[in-house]
Order: C-alpha cells, then structure tokens, then sequence
C-alpha cells in the first residue's frame, strides 16, 4: 500500500490534461476492473492526477492521494510518474504574469545587454591614450577591439544550451559577474596581449547572457506581444551604444582619466548591476521553474516519481552542446533564406564596426574635431535608434494588415526601405565629409545608417522566427554568428583600406557593395514562399505561414 499527500497549487498531472478535476483510477472490486472518478475541488488548489497509459490496461497501475476527498488508500505501482505541468491561468506560469511584471523583468534583461553594448566603441575610443600607455600599434588595438565581437558571436555555439540545464537567473547573474571581472583585468593590464585576452573572454561573457535576452522576453510575452519588447530590446541597446561612446570620449580627453577609467567605469556599472540582479532578477524558463517544484514535492512527500513532462526524453547536455553548435552552421550553408540573411548582416554589421571605429579620425580629420567632440557624433546612434523605434511600430502595423496575405513576408516591408536607404546613407557619409561640406552633412549619413541597423536587427529577428517556427533558434544563432563575424572581420583591414584610399574612397566601395546587396530583401518579400516551399527545414513547417507566430521554443535561448 502506498500514499502521498499533496498540497501544492500547482497541476500534477499524468499523460492527459484534466485541469479542472481531479481524475484517477480506482478498483471497483476484486476484478481488474477500474471506475473512473471526477472529483471536482477548489480551483486554486486543483490537483490533475493521471496515470501513465499502461494504467488503463491494468488495474495494478492505480493511483490515489490520501487526503479528505477520499477514504481509502489504493494500490500505487512503483513504476507510475506524476507528471507536474501549469494549470491554464496558473500565476506561477510566467507567461502569466501580471503586465507590470513582465515590463519589469524585460526591462531587467534589457538592461543586461545595455550594459555590454557599449564596449565596442568605447573601447575605440581610448585608442589614443592606450597606445601610447601600453607601447602599441594600431592595428594591435584594432585586433583588441576586433576580438570582442569574435567571442561574442563563437563562444554562444557553446554555451546556449546551458540554460535547459541551469535556467536563465544563473547564467545572467554569473555573465554579468565575470563580465565585470574583464573589464577590471583589461583596467589593470600593462600590455596589450593582456586586454586582448579580456576582451574575447569579455565578449564570451556578454554574449552569453545577451542571447538570452530575446528568450526571456518569448517566455513571459505571447508572440502577438513580443513586438514591442523586443523594439525596446533592439533600442536599449543602440542608446547605450551611443552614450557609453560619448561618456568614453570625455574620459579620453582628461588626461587624468583615459582608458583606464573607461574599462573601470564599466566594470563598476557591471558589478552595480550584478548585485542589483541578485535581488531583483526572476527565474522565467517554465521547465526550470516546473523542475524547482518537482524537487520540492519530491522532498516534501518522499516519493521520488514526480517528473516534469518531457524530462525523459531530454537530450544530453553534450547532445544539446552538439546540436546547438552544427545546427546554426548547416542552416547558413543549406537554407536559402537563412543563406541570403546571413550575407546582407554580415556585410551590416562589417561596416557599421567600422563606421563607429572611423568616426574619431574623420572628424578629427576633417573637421578638426577634439576626441570628446567625435564622441558627441555618437548622437546619432540615439537619433537612429529612435527614428527606427518609430519604423518598426509602422511595421508592425503592416505586418498585421497583410500577415493574412503574404505570411512571414509580411515582416519586410521595411527592409526593402531599408535596402535602399543603406548605399545611400553610406554614400552620403562618403562624399559630405570634406572641409568644405559643413560637418552635418556626414551626421546625417551616419543618422540614416544607425536607422538601417537598428531596423534591419529586429525584422531579421522576427522574420526568421516566422519562417522558422520552433527551429529559429538555430536561424537566428546563424544570422548572429555572421553578424558578429562580420564585426570581427571588417575593422581588420579597414584602416589599410582608409590610409590607401582615403574615407571618401573607402567608403564609396562599401556603399557599391550594398547597392548590389539591395535585391535581398526584395527577393525574400516576392519569392520568400517558394523558397520556404523547396527548403529541407521550412517545408516541413508550413504551417507557419498560415498561422505566423513568433516561436519562441530555443534549444538553448
């Protein structure tokens, strides 16, 4: 004979969802018989119990709580699962949680990626002070910089699974720790091999918990709502972007400060955020959270056989390591729209690294500008980043006034703008940066490029997770590993190219090549359709189409 005694608000339940009775199977007799039971009881204390399907083969698989809604005790196998999952409206769910919540933690998470955003430029802007501190060349400083954005896009391949396995809490908390820890060794390094060790560790670090900012925001929105939060996601970090650069440009003009305090600085906002997160930041992954409980009731009750639906059938870590690290590859390689998407934000994310990392010599340059006053361009990350908050809420806009006419492609009104505005804000910053061009002129360039940028992360984004639905994961880790390849790569050779051909030159062969980049995404608008219908992933997930939504289910996000 066999008892447990159960006491949670939670939903225990077996193979089928019974979420407003309590259903178990009983012996009638002494025959191998069974009567079914539907014992309503309180709604907040609703308990779903279940037996696995052998259960309704044998009378020997029966199971009963011992509590005041029954008499007697039954015969419980001990192969038997109670399967623990949320009733419908259950506020322990997070997807559940109260509107001020939810914006509360997003704007949490949000503040994770703000933080980390402006490494990059800033880090360019101390060039100056550090090569004459540390004895080095530029191009030394420029790998330094370069590094950032290569262990921010390679380490994640890794590290993304992490999450099925710890949570989301964890994984922020211990990033944004070690993240500061970076910063302080870049602080107190005597020699640039020291801060280009600190700076990919760093990148690691940041990405890791940036690439779960996005997971965070799906399990706590539904998809008709995640618009807005991930808009905000997007801007949160072009803002910081912008104002870590101008904060980094004064710094580096006070010869009592530099680089030094650049790195200090954001060290001190990492570890300030890193204790704040200690206190205020949730769990939001269900499993974890489901998980959590089971231990509990398993603790409390002393029966061991409460599961997590889906718990069984887990992969590995190793697997999930394993996946999470080909997967994104074989989509770049094998899906034409991932394929088309990872060429266009390679090529983004190149120049936009090395726009920011020129603004300081064509305006020092060119206008004469002092390093605190380039840092002041910087503005225009902030005004592009707005005017691109502004864009992406039209969009959504269209995108559901045709969703029923074009599906995903409903997504891409705004990267065809995008795809012309491009070439020409590049073109502009090319040839309006002269001496006897009034120095609003490349302002206004780079205004329309920082608008290009921010529009064209989010459509990716949510474009992808249209297409392809619990697989986007993997879409969006591919587009991501060329993004920041891209960042990597670009700056590299970009200051050979600018002392060889001049800005003007330089820039005219970047903007060349984004107008033969325009036709993309005005290929995936017209004919997204047919390449989803002939690809190995997307037509297997047609379904998507009839009815979009952001699938949200990552392997490792």
């Amino acid at each position: 004979m066999a008892s447990a005694v159960h006491s949670s608000p939670i939903s225990v339940m077996g193979m089928d969802n019974a979420p407003e009775k309590m259903s178990l199977m009983r012996p009638s007799g002494p025959s191998t018989t069974a009567t079914l039971l539907n014992v309503p009881i309180s709604p907040v204390k609703t308990l779903s119990f279940e037996t696995l399907p052998d259960a309704h083969k044998s009378a020997s698989t029966i199971v009963s709580p011992t509590d005041s809604f029954f008499a007697a005790s039954t015969i419980v196998s001990p192969t038997d699962s109670f399967y623990v999952e949320f009733q419908r409206g259950d506020p322990k769910n997070p997807i559940n949680y109260s509107w001020l919540r939810k914006w509360c933690i997003t704007l949490v998470v949000c503040a994770f990626n703000g933080i980390t955003s402006p490494a990059t430029p800033s880090f360019a802007m101390g060039y100056g002070s550090m090569m004459q501190d540390l004895n080095c060349t530029r191009f030394e400083a420029t790998v330094a910089y370069c590094l950032y954005s290569l262990g921010f896009g390679i380490i994640p391949l890794f590290t993304s699974s992490l999450s099925e396995e710890v949570g989301r809490r964890p994984i922020y908390l211990v990033s944004a720790f070690l993240g500061a820890m970076c910063n302080v060794l870049a602080a107190l390094s005597n020699n640039i091999q020291t801060i280009m060790v600190a700076r990919v560790l760093g990148g690691a670090f940041a990405s890791t918990g940036a690439i779960l900012v996005g997971g965070t925001i799906a399990d706590i929105w539904e998809p008709h709502e995640r618009g807005l939060p991930m808009a905000v996601f997007s801007m949160v970090s072009m803002v910081t972007t912008g104002l870590g650069s101008i904060i980094s440009a004064w710094l580096e003009l006070d010869p009592h400060l530099q680089w030094r305090w650049i790195q200090r600085i954001q060290a001190i906002v990492q570890g300030t955020y890193f204790l704040l997160s200690l206190l205020i930041m949730e769990e939001t992954r269900s499993q974890i959270i489901l998980r959590h409980i089971t231990k509990k009731l398993c603790k409390e009750t002393g029966d061991d056989r409460y599961r997590v639906r889906g718990e069984e059938t887990r992969p590995k870590l190793s697997t999930m390591i394993k996946t999470s690290c080909t997967r994104p590859i074989m989509f770049v390689l094998t899906e034409p729209i991932v394929t088309s998407i990872c060429i266009w934000v390679f090529f983004m994310s190149g120049v936009l690294y090395v726009q920011i990392g020129s603004v300081s010599g064509v305006f020092k340059h060119t206008y004469h500008f002092n390093v605190g006053q380039s840092g002041l361009v910087f503005i225009t990350v902030i005004v592009g980043s707005i005017l691109g908050l502004c864009a992406n809420v039209y969009q959504d806009a269209l995108y559901r006034k045709y969703v029923s006419q074009r599906g995903p492609e409903a997504r891409l009104y705004i990267a065809c703008l995008v795809a012309l505005l491009l070439p020409t804000s590049i073109f502009i910053y090319a040839w309006t940066a002269d001496p006897r061009v009034s120095w609003m002129w490349p302002v206004v360039g780079l205004s329309i490029f920082m608008f290009c940028s921010f529009v064209s992360y989010q459509v990716v984004f949510v474009y992808l997770a249209d297409c392809y639905g619990p697989m986007a994961s993997s879409a969006l880790a591919g587009q991501g590993l060329a993004r920041n390849l891209g960042s990597f790569g670009f700056p590299l050779f970009s200051d050979t190219m600018f002392n060889k051909l001049t800005y003007k030159w330089a820039n005219t062969i970047f903007g060349g090549v984004a107008v033969i980049l325009i036709p993309v995404p005005f290929v995936l608008f017209l004919y997204g359709p047919s390449l989803r219908k002939y690809s190995t992933v997307c037509s297997q997930l047609m379904q998507v189409e009839e009815k979009p939504t952001i699938e949200s289910r990552d392997d490792g996000v």
